[in-house]
């Protein structure tokens, strides 16, 4: 039940920075910084309501696939970064490619260095996200309180021990 939480808490959080890292590409904190003092509540509101719609959507798009991620993850006690942030980046272009095989013809395309910055930089913060809070603790403790351990091949010799 804990990893069960620990997973979803993660999850929600990761989606919270991809919100807020996919507005910032949008309303960036030059342009708020930019406004005059008064104006700036306003926008940081605004922005603070995109981000958590931004959050919401890239829940309902990464939950598959970061489901299959963090599964793998669990049961071969996966606590990499590095595995998170490509699986972050890999969802993250994933939907780039949604995006593109939905455009209308005729149209300007998703298809440039700006979109595909955003993208990569999105999943990124994204996976490392889930990583600090969940994935560095994937595959939970064993019931002693030792970290699990992946058993070695059944055809590996043991490795002798100094004393």
């Amino acid at each position: 039940m804990i990893t069960l939480l620990r997973v979803l808490f993660g999850f929600v959080v990761a989606c919270l920075v991809a919100g807020l890292v996919t507005v910032a590409f949008v309303v960036t904190p030059a342009d708020i910084a930019g406004l005059p003092a008064d104006a700036q509540p306003e926008r940081l509101g605004n922005a603070g309501v995109l981000s958590l719609l931004a959050a919401t959507h890239s829940a309902i798009f990464a939950f598959p696939f970061a489901i299959i991620a963090i599964g793998i993850a669990e049961m071969s006690v996966i606590r990499s970064r590095l595995y998170y942030a490509f699986v972050g980046v890999g969802i993250a272009l994933g939907g780039l490619a949604a995006e593109y095989a939905n455009e209308v013809g005729g149209q300007p395309s998703i298809l440039n260095g700006y979109a595909l910055a955003a993208y990569v930089t999105v999943g990124l913060a994204g996976g490392l996200a889930y990583w600090l809070v969940a994935g560095r603790r994937a595959g939970g403790k064993r019931a002693d309180g030792k970290p699990t351990a992946v058993p070695p091949p059944a055809d590996s010799e043991p490795v002798p021990q100094a004393n």
